[in-house]
């Protein structure tokens, strides 16, 4: 008996806590617990297919190799004709007198061992080299892009506020992105594809920007633009600067971003602070280049160019450039996640409007009344008494799967759905197992206490085999499956679960309730 009163105290918590976890879904505000999440199909959302620019990779890497090279050869005074890139993914090198070229294949052999000579020609005492990359590293470095650019977007998402995203890589290049319950596309699709390459980069004060606008541009500089709107005219100004290409630093040191308010002028800028390293090095950039201007380059973007004052040390800087408070956290939110090692293009969007979700609801809804309905019937009818307390345990057993995917924060899919409607057949299988059981025992002559005892004990072993082995089954497709597969595996595992609750627990309480408390003499089964 006081056996039977601990399984009881048992029974009754698990379904309060069951309840205090759904009836937020359908009372919000409640109690602040969450409600069930819904997947894409089934509240709506957008769909994307990204394709990462993984030669573009390539190139950066050169490119950044080609900048180190240009300051060791500075650094151990090895005089060159030029270092340029050919063919996008290539370094020519080009160097004259004998001494240098020693010097400079010396150098290549200790610090650019990862580089492979593709050409070596020598004209009128002139050595060129050309190096590329190796295939082998090229291809690491072009799926290195796309692994990053899944991170990068992953934790751009994640501080967006996004519940249950689906972000995973779809063939070589691709990233699937599933955003459910989103509402404002365009600025999702901005955060997303937004490459956020931050760079300082000095202006170039000793040529004329005007001269460069007609097309006497030097080799080493640029033409960058800010853009900036008038508040009274709305109309678009874009402002031309005349910048180094040369980048003094990146936005690769950046631990932080956060938006404040300038007291002054009551208008957000984005505050970024620099690690260690990175602030040395803004340190001697700004105590090198006092009373220059440096400009704050953003995807090629120029968002403000000040004047240096004076040396700037503790690795503090702002960023501004007229910005709406949304602007401003936005762009907060792609720096703190990092740069796109690569740039991103958007090759399929798919909007799902929140009425095919409420469709695919309603329809799952009435799936699952109706089967739900046939199989209360079924046990009614078949099993009598015994019937009713099958029903009972299903219709707890629903609320259990409900209350778990509230209770984890799970996504309840379209798949999820017919997950739960199997899971209703699954419910009362054991039931029926154990029924069967105890109907035999009756048949031998016991009493209807020995059979109900004897009928758990025998069928126990056989629910538990059937069941665990669905489990593994489940987690296998929770672990290895995505999107639709892995909202079905959840509702099938919560459904195992609670099955296995409901069968050998909650109507094992009630028959010894029946039994022993009310000392029932016969069974209706």
């Amino acid at each position: 008996m006081k056996n039977l009163s601990w399984r009881l105290i048992v029974i009754a918590a698990v379904i309060l806590a069951a309840v205090v976890y759904v009836v937020p879904t359908f009372q919000p505000g409640v109690w602040p617990h969450k409600k069930i999440n819904l997947g894409l199909d089934l509240q709506g959302g957008m769909h994307l297919v990204l394709e990462v620019d993984a030669d573009k990779a390539v190139e950066n890497t050169i490119e950044r190799v080609g900048q180190e090279m240009r300051a060791l050869l500075k650094k151990e005074r090895i005089r060159t004709l030029g270092i340029e890139r050919v063919e996008t993914v290539k370094l020519a090198v080009n160097v004259a007198e004998a001494d240098n070229v020693q010097r400079f294949e010396e150098l290549l052999d200790e610090e650019f061992r990862d580089l492979r000579i593709a050409d070596r020609t020598v004209k009128d005492g002139v050595l060129r080299i050309v190096l590329d990359l190796p295939d082998k590293e090229a291809d690491h470095i072009r799926k290195l892009a796309v692994d990053q650019a899944l991170e990068t977007i992953r934790n751009r998402i994640d501080q967006f506020g996004v519940s249950e995203p689906d972000i995973r890589i779809q063939g070589e290049r691709r990233i699937l992105i599933q955003l459910p319950g989103i509402k404002d596309t365009q600025r999702a699709k901005e955060l997303i594809g937004k490459t956020a390459l931050l760079e300082f980069k000095l202006l170039d004060e000793d040529h004329d920007v005007d001269a460069a606008l007609s097309g006497n541009v030097p080799a080493s500089s640029e033409i960058l633009y800010e853009t900036k709107e008038d508040p009274a005219t709305r109309r678009v100004q874009k402002i031309p600067y005349l910048i180094k290409k040369r980048t003094s630093l990146t936005g690769a040191y950046l631990t932080d971003a956060r938006v404040q308010i300038d007291s002054q002028y009551n208008e957000p800028y984005v505050s970024i602070t620099f690690d260690k390293k990175g602030a040395r090095l803004f340190e001697r950039i700004t105590a090198d280049n006092i009373k220059k201007r440096l400009a704050i380059v953003l995807d090629n973007n120029v968002y403000s160019a000040p004047v240096i004052q004076d040396k700037i040390a503790g690795g503090e800087a702002r960023i501004t450039g007229n910005f709406t408070t949304e602007e401003a956290r936005d762009l907060a939110i792609v720096l703190r996640a990092g740069a796109l090692p690569a740039p991103v293009q958007i090759l399929e969007e798919r909007t799902v409007g929140p009425s095919l979700g409420t469709d695919s609801i309603r329809m799952g809804l009435i799936s699952m009344c109706v089967g739900g309905i046939l199989v209360i019937l079924f046990m009614i009818i078949y099993y009598k008494g015994s019937g009713v307390v099958a029903d009972f345990a299903l219709m707890l057993n629903i609320l259990l799967i409900a209350g778990g995917l509230a209770g984890f924060g799970a996504t309840l899919t379209l798949p999820g759905i017919a997950g739960i409607i199997l899971t209703i057949g699954m419910a009362v299988d054991a039931n029926v197992l154990i029924f069967e059981r105890i109907r035999e025992e009756m048949n031998l002559g016991k009493t209807p206490r020995a059979a109900v005892d004897a009928g758990y004990d025998r069928a126990t072993l056989t629910i538990l085999d059937a069941n665990v082995t669905t489990l593994i089954a489940a987690l296998v497709l929770f672990q290895f499956g995505t999107g639709p597969v892995k909202g079905f595996a959840v509702t099938l595992s919560l459904g195992v679960v609670a099955s296995l609750f409901t069968a050998l627990v909650l109507t094992r309480a009630i028959f010894d309730y029946f039994l022993i408390n009310r000392k029932v003499r016969t069974i209706s089964i």
